[in-house]
């Protein structure tokens, strides 16, 4: 993991005007434009090491893992390993928890592998069942960013599900939540379609219907399950998405005209 606070030569308390403006200075030095080549690898750092400084969200997740990290490294190699520990053991709590400590400890294959393995061989599984609300909203995204990466998007599609039912339940993640709908909402309409399977396809709209999503983008999913069943031969029940999908227009619509009056 590297140290963000180190590459960019700034306290760990550091205000975010303070990293802003060191971020700045070093860009200057280093910016492929004005620089040596050799210098691209170390620009490709800092600017990794601003983006996740300069998101509250990030950073939170970054000082706390480092903190984690660095404890773990200054012990002995006499101490108590924990991913050891974690790795030898089989209960599903435990597998969990590896997936998470893999997650924030640059082992992202691993705990992506790791989280479908125990998916399908586990019909119940489930990650929030063993974490805070907090962790989950926190770790769980980045997990679900880790997933979508690799094209696993029903699986990322189901783990953001969870994270904004769970927000509308306990209001935690207010702060975070439009980062995390603008991600559902641009998986939903880039990488379902001509990627899932058409019944995958047809769940993660059908569930997408309750999320909370404008009336366009309701009308979005619903016109997309539609074509989903006119392909499967099912012309009564594509029907009845286009007509679903058609008040769904008309509710945007009278929105817009209230909001004008």
């Amino acid at each position: 993991m590297i140290n963000c606070y180190e590459i960019l030569g700034v306290r760990q308390n550091a205000t975010a005007a303070e990293i802003k403006r060191a971020y700045r200075k070093k860009a200057k030095l280093l910016h492929p434009d004005t620089a040596q080549s050799e210098n691209s690898e170390q620009f490709r750092l800092l600017v990794r090491a601003y983006e996740i400084l300069s998101d509250q969200r990030q950073r939170s997740i970054f000082d706390e893992s480092f903190t984690t990290r660095s404890a773990y490294t200054r012990n002995s190699v006499d101490s108590f390993d924990y991913y050891k520990w974690l790795s030898a053991r089989t209960d599903e709590e435990s597998r969990a928890k590896l997936i998470f400590f893999d997650l924030m400890h640059e082992r992202e294959d691993e705990a992506v592998s790791e989280f479908k393995r125990m998916s399908m061989e586990h019909a119940d599984f489930s990650l929030k069942r063993w974490f805070t609300r907090e962790d989950f909203m926190d770790y769980g995204y980045i997990l679900a960013e880790e997933l979508a990466l690799r094209n696993e998007y029903y699986d990322a599609l189901i783990l953001l599900e969870q994270i904004i039912r769970m927000e509308y339940s306990y209001n935690y993640f207010r702060l975070f939540f439009p980062e995390v709908m603008e991600f559902t909402l641009s998986l939903l309409r880039r990488n379902v379609v001509g990627t899932l399977h058409d019944e995958l396809a047809l769940d993660v709209f059908e569930r997408a219907l309750d999320l909370g999503f404008s009336a366009k983008d309701d009308a979005f999913f619903l016109t997309q399950m539609a074509l989903i069943y006119r392909r499967m031969g099912d012309d009564y029940t594509a029907d009845i998405c286009l007509e679903e999908a058609g008040r769904a227009t008309d509710k945007k619509e009278k929105n817009y005209i209230g909001s004008e009056i």
